[in-house]
């Protein structure tokens, strides 16, 4: 395994991913930008370099000035974390050109999957029900119209999507209209690009996800599920694993689904399959993440599998260490975010210096955080500060 890791991301994640390269003994590196100098995960790390402005879009979403740190800095590996460059296979492709090993699926199979109504064709080919879209890169008239045809409600969510950003629903032709324009540069701010599409809107349908792992020589085992259907504004504050809504038929069925799609489009390293369940226990795929995401802790709770770990074995070329009957499900766990928001102002993010902070800590518990005492909060990134994770 390359001995020197750089991680392109921030925050909780970037600290997270720092402290199983630290177990592994591996040298590693942060970036940073200028509004980050003083940020955990940069003293955290080895080394760490500024890569730009505070602006995301001038320093975390600046791939070649990445691609150029890591060479500069002697690392072989790049783990792009989740949110940014994480499902750019654009970035992915810079890595490998320049030498560099990518900590994720190949970019091919990440190019593939980045176009959501495509990805959700893939899954009808298989037999596995979907929810009905619209292709991507229409224009706004062309959104219009396949909003009328799908019928309303809908929902508008970023091609490149994650994190809740981009997601906006509309119950009539006029609400769409209007949800277009913030969609799409919510979309290019996160993403770095402003395309977008629809889906059938499912009411009160559960949000159940399937993490897998896959290795370069095809095989892929699932780590179980998780519910994320607790949500504001489409985004995920609560994660809980295994999901409490699925007997073991049900559970059987959306698990050997995930793994046919993760096998059909050669899944590396770590990826989710996404699925919706309707009052009728009838379930729909809605897209895959090729990348980590942020609940991915309370898999790692249950399954007692370190992904990150196994994400840095995968990418140095290793095989595999499970089968399907190596992987148990102990206990339950519950994923909180910890926002810096203000309910008071219809929960904007919220900026400050944090004076005073206090974290839980005992047997079962685990934070994973990106800020400390003395700490600005700015706002520049998104409003997700830690993660809380309970198990029992």
């Amino acid at each position: 395994m390359p001995e020197k890791v750089l991680v392109a991301n921030r925050g909780e994640v970037a600290v997270r991913v720092l402290r199983t390269c630290r177990e592994l003994g591996l040298e590693t590196v942060a970036i940073f930008s200028e509004a980050d100098r003083d940020a955990p995960h940069v003293r955290y790390a080895d080394e760490a370099y500024c890569v730009g402005p505070p602006t995301a879009g001038e320093s975390y979403l600046r791939g070649d000035r990445i691609v150029d740190i890591a060479v500069r800095a002697g690392a072989g590996l790049v783990h792009p974390g989740y949110g940014f460059l994480a499902e750019s296979a654009a970035f992915a492709e810079d890595c490998v050109d320049a030498g560099l090993t990518f900590v994720g699926p190949r970019p091919e199979t990440m190019r593939l999957l980045a176009d959501k109504p495509a990805a959700r064709e893939i899954a009808r080919g298989l037999g596995i029900p979907v929810v009905e879209g619209s292709p991507s890169g229409l224009d706004d008239e062309g959104l219009l119209e396949a909003a009328d045809r799908i019928g309303y409600p809908v929902m508008l969510k970023a091609v490149a999507g994650g994190g809740g950003a981009g997601i906006r629903a509309a119950r009539s032709r006029e609400q769409l209209e209007k949800a277009i324009p913030g969609a799409r540069r919510e979309a290019r701010a996160a993403f770095g690009g402003g395309r977008v599409y629809l889906e059938r809107l499912v009411e009160n349908a559960r949000h159940i996800e399937v993490q897998l792992i896959g290795d370069r020589g095809g095989n892929v085992v699932h780590l179980w599920e998780r519910e994320c259907s607790i949500q504001r504004r489409h985004q995920k504050l609560i994660e809980e694993a295994p999901s409490r809504a699925l007997d073991e038929d049900l559970r059987g069925r959306i698990h050997a689904a995930a793994v046919r799609i993760g096998e059909s489009v050669g899944m590396e390293s770590a990826g989710t399959v996404e699925f919706l369940l309707d009052k009728d226990e009838s379930f729909t795929f809605m897209e895959v993440n090729p990348r980590l995401q942020v609940e991915h802790t309370v898999t790692e709770a249950i399954t007692g599998v370190d992904i990150v770990k196994e994400q840095l074995r995968i990418a140095a070329g290793r095989e595999l260490r499970y089968e399907q009957e190596d992987i148990g499900c102990g206990g339950w766990a519950l994923e909180c975010r910890i926002l810096a928001e203000d309910p008071n102002r219809g929960f904007a993010p919220s900026v400050g210096r944090i004076t005073r902070l206090r974290e839980p800590a005992g047997i079962g518990v685990r934070v994973d955080s990106g800020i400390t005492e003395g700490i600005a909060v700015t706002a520049y990134y998104d409003s997700l500060l830690a993660t809380l994770i309970v198990w029992g």
